[in-house]
């Protein structure tokens, strides 16, 4: 399927998507439009073939898959002014908005739009996201277009839309809590003795590697765990300690209290 897309608000996430494309080779460069009030912000990205414009409803009318990457509060305003512009035999609309239902965009649109939320996170920078989709008034092609899509910007995974806010708390607040991880390794390895630099690439390649090892062999994290806990050893007298001071208790506390943040609100 080779579709025309439209993104829907230049700023960060936007422009990671249409850069990630781009890079991956999924879609030619002229057949991405990128729009934002402020068009001088995304200029650089034409020098990469991309179009730019300013204006939501020529972008709309130029693409098959439009992907709406604008701020929360700016959802029903942008959509009410695009009304007329999304056609039920053409578009598939794409929302990468935390908190917006897709039952909410339907009702604006009046219109029953082959339609995906999607909640991607800040990786997808690199093409190392992992995005959390669900879907309505979609066919299976179009579902595997958009999986598709996805998959070029890291690993995808397609859940009941009453998980989206599980999906945001796990997979986009988890950058920050994996961050935060990689941080005291950091601070830990030099206090035992290495620069700054030094700990830092030894704390993020570990935690990389010990990431890889669990989405290539599909195994349970206790399982790699056991083959570094020997007998005696100051691998089980670290977690321990860790689990002594609350570690996994304190992860799992930060989790619920996200989620339950962002239900409230």
């Amino acid at each position: 399927m080779n579709k025309k897309i439209a993104i829907i608000g230049g700023g960060n996430l936007g422009t990671a998507i249409a850069e990630g494309l781009i890079k991956s080779g999924f879609a030619k460069p002229e057949h991405i439009i990128i729009t934002k009030r402020n068009i001088s912000t995304i200029r650089h990205l034409e020098k990469q073939g991309l179009l730019v414009s300013d204006d939501n409803k020529a972008a709309v009318g130029f693409a098959d898959l439009v992907i709406l990457a604008v701020k929360p509060f700016q959802v029903n305003a942008i959509l009410s002014s695009l009304k007329s512009d999304f056609k039920e035999e053409r578009h598939l609309l794409v929302s990468v908005i935390t908190g917006a239902s897709i039952a909410s965009m339907q009702e604006v649109l009046g219109k029953k739009i082959a339609m995906v939320r999607a909640m991607p996170n800040t990786a997808i920078a690199i093409q190392q996201s992992m995005t959390c989709i669900c879907a309505t008034n979609i066919d299976r092609d179009q579902l595997s277009y958009v999986e598709d899509l996805f998959n070029q910007l890291g690993r995808v995974v397609t859940i009941e839309e009453k998980l989206m806010d599980a999906a945001t708390v796990l997979g986009a607040c988890g950058i920050a809590y994996a961050l935060r991880f990689i941080r005291a390794n950091i601070q830990g390895g030099i206090e035992i003795g290495f620069d700054a630099n030094t700990a830092t690439l030894i704390a993020a390649q570990t935690v990389k590697g010990a990431a890889e090892l669990i989405i290539q062999t599909g195994r349970h994290p206790e399982q790699e765990i056991d083959k570094v806990t020997t007998p005696k050893g100051c691998t089980i007298a670290g977690l321990n300690e860790m689990e002594h001071q609350g570690f996994s208790s304190s992860l799992i506390k930060g989790i619920t209290a996200s989620y339950v943040k962002i239900a409230k609100d």
